[in-house]
């Protein structure tokens, strides 16, 4: 078979961990060990990893805080054949978060799913609620006929060491983008990313790229290269919107 050289797996991986909101997720029955499937909405951590919000009344919650071995699929909802586009199928275990557990921020969670679904506000904040992230074992990329890949956690997530004060500052920027740059969104959305014309704001940003979102549409914009301070962020989305606009 001939290579493809514009494939790039983890590239499509990363992308998918980024844009997907809706996932299946699957966990074990506790007491049998049978499989439980059960559609979960989704955002992305900093590095990449999948954020859920889910009831302690669900059984998929009580399964996973009784053995937290989970796996997790995200497509590309495309229209026609679904089986055509592109999917992961990530190996991992969850972890519930817990306010003041080691590596666990639950503020950043909790910001960051709220941004990709915001009508969870509602209801986030009910006890019987918790916020869990997918920490990532393995993924198999699935993306049509001879393109299929198993991918380490380091393929596809972002390393974030480094990246501290570009993190720390995510709120601000996030904030700011909203408040004043829709235009800017609306030409990277639109003009890089073939997107259509919206009202498209930032949900988030990283070290590897922003995700941008408009009703049910998500679009990642990817950066040419690391990006490491909110200076360097703000150079970079400056020039890009000013060569987009000559």
């Amino acid at each position: 078979m001939t290579p493809d050289a514009e494939f790039d797996p983890a590239r499509l991986a990363r992308d998918l961990l980024r844009r997907s909101r809706q996932g299946a997720l699957a966990t074990l029955m506790t007491g049998s060990g049978a499989p439980y499937c059960s559609l979960v909405n989704v955002a992305s951590a900093p590095d990449g990893a999948p954020l859920l919000l889910v009831s302690r009344l669900a059984i998929h919650t009580r399964n996973l805080l009784a053995d937290n071995r989970v796996s997790l699929m995200l497509d590309e909802r495309r229209p026609g054949d679904p089986l055509e586009g592109a999917r992961i199928m990530i190996s991992g275990a969850a972890e519930a978060a817990v306010e003041g557990a080691p590596e666990v921020s639950l503020a950043t969670w909790r910001r960051r799913y709220l941004a990709a679904h915001p009508s969870a506000e509602a209801f986030a904040g009910f006890s019987d609620f918790l916020f869990a992230a997918i920490r990532i074992d393995s993924v198999h990329l699935v993306a049509g006929f001879g393109r299929i890949v198993n991918l380490r956690a380091d393929e596809v997530l972002t390393d974030v060491t480094g990246a501290e004060a570009l993190l720390a500052a995510e709120p601000e920027i996030v904030a700011h983008m909203n408040a004043d740059h829709r235009a800017a969104m609306n030409l990277y959305a639109t003009r890089l990313l073939g997107g259509e014309a919206g009202d498209w704001i930032c949900t988030g940003c990283d070290p590897d790229g922003i995700d941008l979102q408009a009703a049910r549409a998500v679009l990642r914009l990817a950066f040419p290269q690391r990006i490491e301070t909110p200076g360097a962020l703000r150079a970079f989305l400056k020039d890009t919107a000013e060569k987009l606009r000559t």
